[in-house]
């Protein structure tokens, strides 16, 4: 997992900028050095952290901030609780600041874990910064936990991938890390809970009819002829919901049948394998996320014991690949990728995460499946649920623990969806609603205050996304 890039952190409360004198001379912007967020905490396999300082300009020269610490339960040194580099063995760090740039960095080593009921901590401060008039302001503090513990505020800039949006993100919040993997990756997800279901890849447009053959070498391109042009998401056909995976999220909802433990029971099934990444760039605004038809194949799933068989071919295939996918014990599903003919890793552990920025395919009520750009899908297979709030209701500052409704909880995949953002239209550039935020609850029952604060990049190009959340 990465830690989220920088420059998205919103220094508190200082009127910073450019301004004029009496006769007309620009004043210099004045340098103000924060940590990108207040808060770290390792969990047992992590050994290693960036600490990220983000600056509010760029600057406009070279020079150093230095940045001191106290610890609760550690102590410093090779051989005892943690390292830096550059190194604090003097009880201070160092770190460069270089020309032109709009962050630096150091490096944090967790050598031991914290003993199970004790508390570890190492507290960094900014004391001071050597490029003149610059100052420390927002985050002057970061304290970092030896065990896991919820952050307690961030910001993210989930890296989507520009206008193409090419990666599906996958961010959880009480870690502060995100991780991401490209949507034409896989195609396939084979569901690790107690049911036997195959979930299909709806960020490049998959769909699935069942078919009533059971011998996967016996059927023809001429037996699914007809059936071709419906098996797909766009259509416009109300009908075509029944071809594509639940837009809730629900594993009970697959286009694909459960798995029976009866071989006779599971049937072929006809494979759009939807289209390849978008290319092309777009006009600013909007987005190229769909290329060439990936093909189409056949497929049949059986059972053999706690594990999957799939059989899978091309449509004129009188012969057909088989493979054997297990459960993966942590994670929702095991994913198989038909280019590589192998599993490949998409998600993180199923309670390591809460939202996924994805393209995805939605419901338009009326006209079936539809294909979504710039959607958060929320992790609602772990029981992640979120709410909408307006802002003209209660301000996103004003809004604490007490403001919470457990009764408006939704706990499904589009709790978020599209409903963050304004799509554009003819004249009108996408944009995000910035009269909106959301309340997640992850998980282990952290409960955050999600609020947008960008959808594209200072260029205009969509596939930029940029959130800060605190929790509650």
């Amino acid at each position: 997992m990465k830690n989220p890039i920088p420059y998205l952190l919103i220094f508190t409360l200082l009127f910073i900028g450019v301004s004029c004198s009496s006769d007309d001379e620009t004043v210099p912007e004045t340098l103000v050095v924060a940590f990108e967020n207040p808060s770290l905490s390792f969990d047992t396999v992590d050994t290693q952290k960036e600490i990220t300082l983000v600056f509010s300009a760029t600057t406009l020269e070279s020079g150093t901030v230095t940045i001191n610490y106290t610890t609760e339960n550690a102590t410093y040194g090779d051989t005892e609780d943690f390292t830096t580099s550059p190194s604090g063995a003097s009880g201070s760090i160092v770190v460069d600041i270089a020309e032109s740039t709009n962050s630096t960095s150091f490096t944090f080593n967790k050598l031991k874990d914290a003993i199970e009921g004790t508390t570890k901590l190492v507290t960094f401060s900014i004391a001071s910064i050597s490029i003149p008039d610059a100052i420390s302001n927002g985050n002057t503090q970061l304290q970092i936990s030896f065990a896991e513990t919820a952050a307690t505020a961030g910001s993210f800039a989930p890296e989507v991938g520009g206008p193409n949006e090419p990666n599906q993100v996958y961010v959880d919040l009480s870690s502060l890390t995100q991780s991401s993997a490209n949507r034409a990756s896989w195609d396939l997800g084979f569901h690790s809970g107690d049911e036997y279901r195959v979930t299909l890849n709806g960020s490049i447009f998959m769909a699935a009819a069942k078919l009533e053959a059971t011998d996967i070498d016996a059927v023809t391109p001429e037996d699914v002829a007809e059936l071709q042009p419906q098996v797909a998401v766009g259509t416009f056909d109300a009908a075509n919901t029944a071809y594509v995976d639940g837009v809730t999220g629900e594993i009970t909802t697959t286009a694909i049948a459960e798995i029976s433990e009866t071989d006779e029971d599971n049937t072929v099934y006809l494979l759009n394998l939807g289209f390849e990444v978008g290319t092309d760039t777009p006009d600013i605004g909007s987005v190229d996320i769909s290329d060439d038809p990936r093909g189409w194949k056949k497929i049949r799933i059986l059972r053999s014991g706690t594990d999957y068989v799939l059989q899978y071919a091309d449509l004129d295939a009188s012969e057909h690949t088989e493979v054997t996918v297990s459960k993966n014990t942590g994670y929702h599903f095991s994913h198989f990728s038909f280019d590589t003919e192998k599993i490949v890793s998409v998600q993180p552990a199923s309670d390591k995460w809460d939202m996924n920025f994805t393209v995805f395919t939605n419901e338009i009520p009326g006209f079936g499946s539809y294909g979504y750009s710039d959607f958060i899908a929320t992790n609602s297979l772990s029981g992640v649920g979120a709410y909408q709030v307006e802002a003209a209701t209660i301000a996103y500052a004003d809004f604490t623990l007490s403001s919470v409704e457990e009764a408006s909880f939704v706990t499904e995949a589009r709790a978020i969806g599209s409903g963050w953002r304004n799509g554009g239209g003819p004249g009108t550039l996408p944009s995000i609603k910035d009269d909106i935020y959301y309340v997640l609850k992850d998980a282990d029952g952290n409960i955050y205050k999600i609020r947008f604060t960008a959808l594209v990049n200072e260029s205009g190009e969509r596939g930029y996304p940029e959130f800060e959340f605190e929790l509650l």
